[in-house]
């Protein structure tokens, strides 16, 4: 009794709000325009607004008799069928649905619809009703204190907000509110208020110490309203923290985007010993065609070439530091590459028709079949999201749009019960498949048949074993297998899919089936490997792509079995590196070490090495250490880099060999001593005026940058009468330091000394001729008679050529080139 009262309750209430819509609305309607005719709309309601709220009139127009509300109406949104009046009765909640989609029919008298349908859209507006959530309850996070890694962070904590993300209400804000101990009383730790990542203060950085301290609680705090005003919504977590010194630890994870365009090499992570004088190496763990990364003297790790992740997706190596003497210093730290991917492949239809069967007296929304499409790109994200579409149905009889697509999942229902075989047999459908920036079209066709109450049958349970060699090419066929059906041939119930259940887990094989004779070819998929998996005893299933009748189940004799044995084959050795790089100085003693070529052999045979290219004969190898080593004196001024060839050789009778790079760079000492640029010449005019000066140069063959002091030797009449003045490290005025000078030939001893390692210096004469000059201010010089000739006594005037400037006291105008 108390229910039917309360419904009555509640029932009249309802009419009660319908007449007080009413009313408001015949009153306001002009002052609030919320009535009008029948129309698209679209309105906005805040969340949290207390239901029965009057959202609009329509107006109900002749032949209209009344209006009928329908889509997600969810039992909230009604409409006054006779006055027009659209309500919510209840509360909304835009965490719960943001929109509405609502459909609006006019109908007669008759309940025939005369007008419509019209889509009103309502949407839900946020407000600030979600407090902001971490994502963990507490945090763990380690840091190694140093001054230059202040303000950057070690780790992050994250939170999320359910409200919009599109305003104030979800933009987050972190802080922190203490931390446990605080044994100076100042913040040792910040927090990026933005992004979360906690770093170390320029205080905290200076003043942590493991010894001292090493385990911090942090109390972070997170608030909504981007923190900006006090009523925000809050949050806290807990943050641990340990302090630590040791810093010779596996770096994390390296995530490289694939076909990165480069420059290469890219730096991609860092090791580090606790030593500064380590050296560092790197060790594949696994056998590549190609090894793309290298590391340097500071233990950086470098990317040396864009990487493919459909190739290759994960890369695992070591990094080893060695001390001096080449030993180990502790175990080697395993580095991590993940090859992030890029949208760079489209959707690709399995089959080039996809075949799928339906009973004409299917039941409306039953399964047919999905469609098998796939994308390279990684799986779990949106590269490789695929969504199906049906963009055409042939023939459109009875109607179309007889099947839909489910859009994520590319399987296909049955809309409509309008099939009959003896109309149509089959359809044929083009659908697009889609990711995130490719679309390809994808044929199927939907035979109508009977029932699949058949199973495929393998013509034999064993197929035996089959022995292959490790390089037996990828797709090469290694077996044929038969199973039938006696299902109506050439439709979903007889056509068979060859899957390969138990013994493969690599994926090293897939099948072919012939889809005219069902026969099934087993290939080779990806590189066969005898030291890895030497055998594979593989579980064979046949199904059919159309789904068995109820009562009906795949059998025993629906599977088969194949062993596959693969034989060993002799591979070359393997070198740990493909180039060998380094440097020495040119004065390095013979029998000096230099380097360690190292190579490995499958099949464990030994290794024998050898040099080739080795033309200068100025290194040597230990044939079973693989110890490079000088060998004769080296050169850098005839040769800067050393290139030879090492060869590792198996001692085996199928002896094989690989080759390896090794490049010596020669580094410079001071060998040689400096010279004159030139061969000079010099001429001053007597008699003197004073002023003059003759420029000279010096060099020498060695790399660094010259830098030379020059002397005059000799008596000390010759340091009276002639002076040097610097204009460089490698330039130098030779002057006459009196005009009194005899007219004759100078012989003036200098010297050239340089500040190499140790320094070197040259001894030499310099010969400068003061002679009479020529009005074209040229040396003049008189030839002595010759008896033979039939001139008497003729002077001639020589020119002799020197690139000597010479200058008369300090008038810059009279300047003249010393020939």
């Amino acid at each position: 009794m108390q229910e039917i009262t309360k419904m009555f309750i509640l029932h009249g209430l309802h009419i009660f709000y319908l007449l007080v819509f009413h009313l408001a609305a015949c009153q306001h309607t002009e002052e609030l325009h919320l009535s009008g005719p029948l129309q698209d709309m679209t309105f906005s309601v805040q969340e949290g607004t207390i239901g029965f709220q009057y959202l609009y009139q329509f107006i109900i127009e002749p032949p209209a008799d009344s209006l009928r509300l329908s889509g997600e109406t969810d039992g909230i949104f009604e409409i006054g069928p006779k006055q027009g009046i659209l309500y919510f009765n209840k509360t909304l909640d835009r965490e719960t649905k943001a929109v509405y989609k609502l459909q609006v029919n006019a109908v007669d008298a008759k309940g025939e619809k005369v007008k419509g349908p019209y889509i009103i859209t309502v949407n839900v507006q946020d407000i600030n009703d979600n407090q902001p959530q971490f994502d963990q309850l507490k945090y763990f996070g380690v840091v190694r204190p140093l001054p230059s890694r202040a303000g950057k962070p070690f780790m992050y904590v994250h939170a999320t907000d359910l409200d919009d993300p599109t305003t104030p209400n979800a933009q987050l804000s972190y802080s922190i509110f203490q931390h446990f101990p605080n044994p100076y009383n100042v913040m040792l730790f910040e927090i990026n208020n933005k992004t979360g990542g906690i770093a170390t203060s320029p205080q905290g950085a200076r003043l942590l110490d493991p010894q001292k301290q090493d385990h911090f609680t942090l109390v972070v705090t997170v608030k909504d309203l981007a923190g900006m005003t006090g009523n925000a919504f809050t949050n806290n977590a807990d943050v641990e923290i340990t302090v630590k010194e040791n810093l010779w630890k596996a770096p994390p994870p390296v995530h490289i985007r694939e076909n990165y365009l480069g420059p290469y090499p890219i730096n991609i992570t860092q090791v580090q010993w606790n030593d500064p004088d380590a050296k560092y190496e790197l060790l594949p763990k696994e056998r590549l065609p190609r090894f793309p990364f290298t590391i340097n003297k500071n233990g950086t790790i470098y990317v040396t070439e864009p990487l493919d992740r459909e190739e290759k997706d994960f890369y695992t190596f070591y990094a080893t530091a060695k001390d001096e003497q080449g030993e180990i210093l502790d175990k080697p730290l395993e580095i991590q590459i993940v090859v992030e991917d890029v949208n760079d492949n489209p959707p690709v239809c399995q089959k080039a028709l996809t075949i799928f069967e339906v009973q004409e007296n299917e039941n409306v929304g039953s399964i047919i079949g999905t469609l098998e499409a796939s994308d390279m790109d990684q799986q779990g994200t949106l590269n490789s999201r695929l969504q199906f579409h049906i963009v055409d149905q042939n023939p459109k009889i009875p109607v179309d749009k007889l099947f839909i697509v489910q859009q994520e999942a590319g399987t296909f229902q049955l809309r409509s019960s309008s099939l009959n075989k003896h109309v149509v047999s089959n359809y044929t459908l083009k659908v697009e498949v889609t990711d995130a920036g490719f679309k390809t079209e994808c044929d199927v066709q939907i035979n109508i048949i009977d029932i699949n109450d058949q199973i495929p049958i393998f013509e034999k349970s064993d197929y035996g074993n089959v022995t292959i060699p490790e390089d037996t090419p990828i797709g090469n066929v290694i077996q044929e297998i038969q199973a039938t059906d006696v299902d109506e041939p050439f439709t979903g119930s007889s056509q068979i899919i060859y899957q390969i259940e138990e013994g493969d887990p690599g994926k090293i094989f897939f099948i072919e089936t012939d889809p005219k004779t069902n026969r099934g070819f087993i290939k080779i998929q990806k590189a066969l490997d005898f030291e890895k998996s030497p055998v594979y005893n593989l579980t064979i299933k046949a199904t059919n792509p159309e789904p068995l009748v109820s009562g009906v189940q795949y059998r025993s004799n629906s599977t088969a079995y194949f062993r596959v044995i693969v034989t060993d084959v002799n591979e070359p050795p393997v070198f740990r590196q493909l180039t060998y790089i380094t440097a020495v100085y040119e004065d390095t003693p013979v029998n000096t070490w230099v380097m360690k070529a190292e190579a490995y052999d499958p099949e464990g045979d030994e290794i024998r090495y050898t040099l080739k290219n080795n033309n200068r004969k100025w290194l040597r190898i230990d044939e079973i250490s693989g110890d490079i080593y000088i060998a004769s004196h080296l050169d850098r001024e005839t040769e800067r880099a050393y290139r030879v060839e090492v060869t590792a050789i198996q001692t085996s009778k199928e002896s094989q060999s690989s080759t390896a790079i090794f490049i010596l760079h020669i580094r410079d000492v001071n060998d040689n001593a400096p010279r004159l640029a030139k061969n000079y010449s010099l001429f001053f005019c007597h008699p003197l005026s004073g002023g003059e000066h003759a420029q000279i140069e010096a060099t020498d063959d060695d790399e660094h940058d010259p830098e030379f002091t020059f002397s005059i030797e000799g008596d000390e009449n010759i340091k009276r009468n002639w002076g040097i003045s610097r204009i460089n490290g490698t330039h130098v005025y030779l002057y006459p330091k009196s005009t009194d000078l005899e007219a004759k030939m100078h012989n003036i001893p200098l010297k050239i000394k340089d500040k190499g390692e140790p320094p070197l210096e040259r001894n030499l004469n310099l010969q400068v001729n003061i002679c009479r000059c020529t009005d074209a201010r040229t040396c003049f010089i008189e030839l002595a008679h010759n008896s033979q000739s039939p001139s008497v006594g003729m002077a001639v005037g020589i020119l002799l050529a020197v690139a000597i400037v010479v200058v008369p006291g300090t008038d810059h105008s009279q300047r003249q080139d010393a020939k």
